[in-house]
């Protein structure tokens, strides 16, 4: 019997040339990526990945998330002056930099505070400080259609506890289900808040309705708390927050408590102060109780203690073996604010579900360097780190030695995905989003890809555990400080900072000198003449301008008062003394 053999057709010599070739080559078109900025838009990035920036000063932009057509969209911290609080960019000719911004949200927003932002099932979710709302997206156009719907309210401001933690992350489950957390209204749940040495109330009433993360019907509208459920609680104030779809599982990284040293003096040196208590990386199920806020975790010894509020001293760990223990904890203050479990291809295998973390940056860390201030990554298997976490992108506040967070030029804010397996990332000075994207190849990257990274992670001030004698920020800064003050200042002032009783006036507990920086340091820079009253004595003398001393020299004898003569005040950064001095040149 003879068979016909039909010729075949080119869409099957297509096929069964893809398939033959399987091992070697996708039939799949490559995507193609647009080039990095020359300098990757100013961050230090692991080996042949590249950076450029999309968009530059869109506002104090918070989370974000990018669409399946690569659009993005973000919120902001609070509407323009137009009361628009969502940023929608697009790019047109995939050049990777934006071609279309629109501002959009007709919405209340009372709270100065919105952050969350996520695409979910066709509708894009976002978070004031009191609600969540949400769009339903257009599969074609950049702006939602429709008007806004009211998915949850939080009368926050009429809270019992007062209110503090206040930033609404958003995430979601597979099974209809939005997380939402609310954060502690104080920081340790003290009969008086931020008091030092008032104890903590026990139990902690707070709980109730504070410091855990609340379940919700993704989809019913007009909710408040009460209709959803505690699904965690003992968590004081989460803003990195994010679904785990490869282990089908809520994963948050905790903000820790504050003020060590300030509270407890006799306990907690500065140096403990800045680097702890942890920020804690949990893996959230149902009925987790993560400590707060009879516990805190020190990574420096990998233990949960027991707060001093609750008769802790640095030491003792109470019951603490009975709540939930984080999966890792990273230096204190570094101010987690975003989290996203990466799942795309683009990137090499490490990463593939592995966790990206941004961190805001510090604002306590004095007198040491602030930390934070880059986004970090923690490698994953089986849904615990697979490793220690490891600097991923830097760069963002464009110094080394941050003083003061005023002084950073970006912070880094949220973190997001597009359909390419590019990662972006948002800021939260100005508003830059940068996209970042693997250019090499895939089998090559390894543990020397890194390296730079590593190093740096060992090196940079706002990265690595600060020397306690070394790094103390005030140690020089009060001393040159000491010599401006009693060469410029001491005359008149004296010595104790009494001032003379007739002409000059004291600068002991001095409400100026404690009060808003740039005051302070515009008053240096232009002198004062004319009649003044200090704590009821009057004074008519002049303050001569003090123009001529440097930036450094008035940071650091700025600094010196701030820190003496019973004044207790942050430090003040030659960078802001730059930027003042600035603007009284340019008025």
């Amino acid at each position: 019997m003879r068979i016909e053999m039909h010729p075949m057709t080119s869409a099957v010599k297509t096929f069964f040339f893809c398939v033959g070739l399987w091992m070697f080559f996708s039939c799949e078109p490559k995507v193609k990526l647009p080039l990095g900025d020359d300098d990757n838009g100013g961050l230090f990035l692991p080996d042949d990945f590249e950076a450029l920036v999309v968009v530059d000063s869109i506002g104090r932009a918070r989370h974000l998330a990018v669409s399946e057509l690569g659009d993005i969209y973000v919120k902001l911290r609070a509407p323009d002056k137009a009361g628009r609080g969502i940023v929608g960019i697009r790019d047109t000719n995939q050049d990777g930099k934006a071609d279309i911004v629109e501002y959009f949200g007709d919405y209340p927003d009372k709270g100065n505070y919105g952050t969350g932002m996520r695409i979910h099932n066709g509708y894009l979710y976002f978070s004031t400080a009191g609600e969540v709302y949400r769009y339903k997206m257009d599969p074609d156009g950049l702006l939602p259609t429709g008007e806004p719907e009211l998915i949850l309210v939080d009368d926050y401001k009429n809270a019992k506890y007062g209110y503090e933690h206040i930033a609404k992350p958003i995430a979601f489950d597979n099974d209809g289900h939005m997380y939402v957390a609310f954060g502690s209204p104080g920081d340790v749940c003290q009969e008086f808040n931020r008091k030092p040495g008032s104890p903590g109330m026990y139990p902690c009433p707070q709980l109730e309705w504070h410091g855990g993360i609340w379940q919700f019907d993704a989809n019913k509208l007009n909710q408040t708390q009460k209709d959803g459920k505690r699904y965690a609680t003992g968590i004081r104030s989460v803003v990195a927050m994010d679904w785990n779809q490869e282990e089908n599982e809520l994963y948050v990284v905790q903000h820790g408590r504050d003020d060590f040293t300030k509270s407890w003096p006799d306990l907690f040196g500065p140096w403990e102060s800045a680097v702890l208590p942890s920020e804690e990386f949990f893996r959230v199920e149902e009925g987790t109780d993560g400590g707060w806020p009879y516990y805190y975790f020190d990574h420096i010894e990998g233990k949960k203690k027991l707060n001093p509020e609750y008769g802790g001293d640095g030491l003792l760990q109470g019951d603490s073996h009975l709540v939930a223990q984080p999966l890792m904890g990273f230096p204190g203050h570094f101010a987690p604010n975003d989290l996203h479990f990466y799942k795309g291809d683009q990137f090499p295998e490490r990463y593939k579900n592995g966790a990206f973390v941004a961190f805001h940056g510090s604002t306590i860390r004095g007198p040491y360097p602030q930390g934070g201030y880059f986004v970090a990554f923690v490698p994953f298997e089986k849904g615990i780190p697979s490793g220690p976490w490891e600097v991923f992108a830097d760069g963002f506040a464009g110094m080394d030695t941050i003083v003061n967070t005023g002084d950073a030029l970006a912070r880094p804010m949220g973190i997001a995905m597009g359909p390419d397996g590019s990662l972006y990332i948002s800021e939260s000075v100005k508003g830059k989003i940068w996209r970042i994207m693997y250019k090499g190849k895939k089998s090559d990257f390894g543990e020397a890809s890194l390296a730079k990274l590593e190093q740096r992670k060992n090196q940079r001030t706002n990265i690595k555990d600060p020397d306690r004698e070394l790094d103390n920020l005030e140690t020089g800064m009060i001393e040159t400080g000491s010599q401006v003050y009693n060469l410029h200042c001491g005359t008149c002032h004296q010595r104790d900072g009494e001032g003379d009783g007739s002409r000059f006036p004291p600068i002991k507990n001095s409400r100026v000198v404690n009060g808003k920086n740039q005051p302070l340091i515009e008053l240096i820079l232009k002198g004062l003449e004319g009649a003044i009253t200090v704590n009821g004595v009057a004074y008519n003398g002049v303050m001569p301008s003090h123009s001529f001393l440097s930036d450094a020299e008035i940071s650091s004898v700025l600094t010196y008062i701030r820190r003496n003569f019973g004044n207790d005040s942050p430090s003040i950064s030659a960078i802001e003394v730059g930027n003042v001095r600035k603007q009284l040149e340019n008025q």
